[in-house]
């Protein structure tokens, strides 16, 4: 039997009422009512942020949680909300930025193997393979070590390693979607290369796009917390991110100590945060998979 698609994406009228049935979905609302709420932490972090969290305070080291400080204090005296509150911002950039490089980069890969094939078929799969074959954490791990660890760095390592299931799924839907025969009647009336990927192929492809570069963003935000629980991710006295929050944690013996204040709140962050990413992208799977709404 012929293996289906991740998604099925309709045709271009179907694909336009997409986002309606994606506001009727309870898993889709409840993911983006968590992530605007991490939205809205990253953005407005110094205006909720009860101190500043770089601010060392060594007599108030270690302190549960308390009036002054409602979810503790860390090994250096600083106030693990805050501390959380300004980590949010690390963790979405690093997602929003692999998410501009994964579109991009998948869907132009995708795009020119599908539509053209012959050797540049070739040639660009080759090189996808290349990057699916070689595991994904040594490798970022390796990357970091070369070069200096920043957040940079991140979210080059993260970027660069997280493209290549998205321009695989791109091709293959690409390679249905040329043959349709409204893309056969546009070409037979002189539609030039760029008028047919832009007006008829790109159109039908945008939701499939957006909805595996949605899930590649929550294994991104997994990706920095294990570089930075590894030592590899940013300099946590410049980019404050919940991985650095965790590996000082660990590096302290938080989780032997009883300091679980220390561990849980950035914690229960990244679980949120992900899980966020991957009830919107699941949701789209099930809305524009027809099979998958049929059941």
């Amino acid at each position: 039997m012929r293996p289906q698609p991740l998604i099925a994406v309709a045709d271009v009228e179907a694909s336009s009422r997409w986002y309606r049935r994606l506001l009727r979905n309870r898993s889709a609302v409840a993911g983006a009512a968590i992530l605007l709420i991490f939205l809205l932490m990253a953005i407005f972090a110094n205006q909720i942020s009860t101190h500043v969290p770089t601010r060392l305070n060594p007599p108030q080291r270690l302190k549960p949680p308390s009036a002054a400080n409602f979810l503790g204090t860390d090994e250096f005296g600083r106030d693990v909300y805050s501390l959380v509150v300004h980590g949010s911002r690390v963790s979405l950039l690093v997602g929003g930025v692999t998410m501009l490089f994964t579109s991009l980069a998948g869907t132009l890969i995708g795009l020119v193997a599908g539509y053209y094939g012959g050797w540049k078929e070739t040639g660009l799969m080759r090189l996808t393979d290349w990057f699916l074959v070689i595991p994904f954490l040594p490798l970022a791990i390796v990357l970091s070590v070369i070069l200096k660890p920043s957040l940079y760095t991140v979210i080059f390592v993260i970027g660069i390693t997280s493209w290549p299931s998205t321009a695989r799924v791109i091709r293959a839907q690409v390679l249905t979607l040329k043959t349709r025969g409204y893309v056969e009647r546009s070409r037979a009336l002189g539609s030039k290369d760029f008028r047919l990927v832009t007006r008829h192929i790109l159109p039908n492809v945008g939701p499939l796009i957006f909805a595996n570069t949605v899930l590649i963003v929550a294994i991104a935000i997994l990706t920095e917390t294990t570089l930075s629980f590894l030592g590899l991710g940013p300099d946590p006295t410049v980019n404050i991110s919940w991985g650095t929050i965790l590996e000082q944690a660990f590096g302290q013996g938080a989780a032997f100590s009883g300091y679980w204040w220390w561990i849980v709140p950035p914690g229960v962050a990244i679980v949120l945060l992900v899980l966020s990413f991957t009830m919107i992208g699941y949701a789209l799977d099930d809305i524009l998979n027809p099979k998958l709404r049929g059941r």
